[in-house]
């Protein structure tokens, strides 16, 4: 098998039954600011550029960046996190209900501000980034509010994606209701792990983390790096410890520029080479890896060919400035060169 390439005709099949899908996000969403400009000097009162302003825009961040790029490739979606009760969580819902998404799942903090992130762009190339945000762990109430909003949504759902961004939304208590629910409804359960907050992830559908979060969740060091995936022993080592400990039904390691590395227990490892181009902007990228890969399993695909088209939409998004989506017609495009 070629480790790119599905025919058009299944790839079309399987966007338009994920079409048919709904999908829930659950964990920590944010408003990304992007303020465009360009540089001619340097600042004569310190050592920096000076940006002239050309324009702004607004898009939702984090966990509702996953929600983003599910509707973009036209799915039902909602959104559940937290939010402040503040003027970017007003702009951030009027973002989501713009693009389809549900944000009744959006629970009200009056001691958490939204988080906003705001990246400051010259040149294609991202100058400074000016983060507000709280790392606490979300309150109790809230957190039991979200799982009563869960309880009444997961059954109707076809699968659940948690975006832990390590912004004190996902705690354990929260992940131990969404596996029990997920488990109970037989929904698939994927999360994009952030190994400082040390949940235990057991008994989830698919964990998606990269090369660094791979040897943190495995303790151990990375200190060799082969072009080849397949050759390098540490990563291999890393891969098998997630497999047995933590027990995935799928672990999908984003490699940057190697691409991809498809792991699952009793299969030989599948490595797939990233189709970037050019790389413009890598943010969001994990978002869209895991937001593919789920709609493409909802819509019936074999992890194989889940890879497969969250790697077409991988290298798809870098090659667009900012947080960026991929839509049915640009992977379809994709797929067809």
């Amino acid at each position: 098998m070629n480790r790119n390439k599905l025919p058009v005709a299944r790839v079309k099949k399987l966007l338009a039954a994920a079409a048919k899908s709904r999908v829930l996000v659950v964990g920590d969403v944010m408003l990304d600011q992007f303020i465009w400009g360009s540089v001619a000097r340097i600042s004569p009162e310190a050592p920096v550029p000076v940006v002239d302003f050309q324009r702004e825009s607004f898009m939702p961040g984090g966990a509702a960046n996953v929600a983003r790029n599910l509707a973009a490739m036209n799915l039902s979606t909602e959104i559940f996190g937290a939010v402040g009760r503040d003027a970017a969580a007003e702009q951030l819902a009027e973002i989501l209900d713009a693009q389809g998404i549900g944000c009744r799942g959006l629970v009200v903090s009056h001691t958490r501000p939204t988080i906003k992130k705001t990246r400051i762009v010259a040149h294609q190339q991202q100058v400074v980034r000016i983060d507000r945000e709280s790392r606490e762990n979300l309150d109790a109430p809230l957190t039991r509010r979200l799982v009563t909003l869960l309880k009444n949504e997961i059954p109707k759902a076809d699968a659940v994606i948690v975006g832990d961004y390590g912004k004190g939304v996902v705690t354990q208590l929260l992940l131990n209701e969404i596996k029990t629910l997920c488990h109970d409804c037989g929904v698939w359960l994927s999360l994009d792990p952030k190994p400082v907050h040390q949940l235990n992830l057991d008994g989830l559908s698919l964990i998606t983390p990269n090369r660094k979060e791979t040897f943190e969740l495995a303790n151990l060091p990375d200190d060799t790096k082969n072009a080849n995936p397949l050759a390098d022993k540490n990563l291999m080592t890393a891969a098998e410890r997630l497999l047995n400990e933590i027990r995935p039904a799928v672990l999908l390691i984003t490699l940057g520029e190697l691409g991809m590395l498809l792991c699952q227990r009793g299969h030989t490892h599948f490595h797939i080479p990233t189709l970037a181009q050019e790389v413009f902007d890598v943010s969001g990228a994990g978002d869209t890896v895991i937001a593919t890969f789920t709609l493409a399993i909802a819509a019936g695909a074999s992890p194989m060919e889940a890879a497969v088209m969250s790697n077409h939409a991988a290298g798809i998004v870098v090659g667009k400035v900012g947080t960026a989506t991929a839509s049915v017609e640009e992977l379809l495009a994709s797929f067809a060169k």
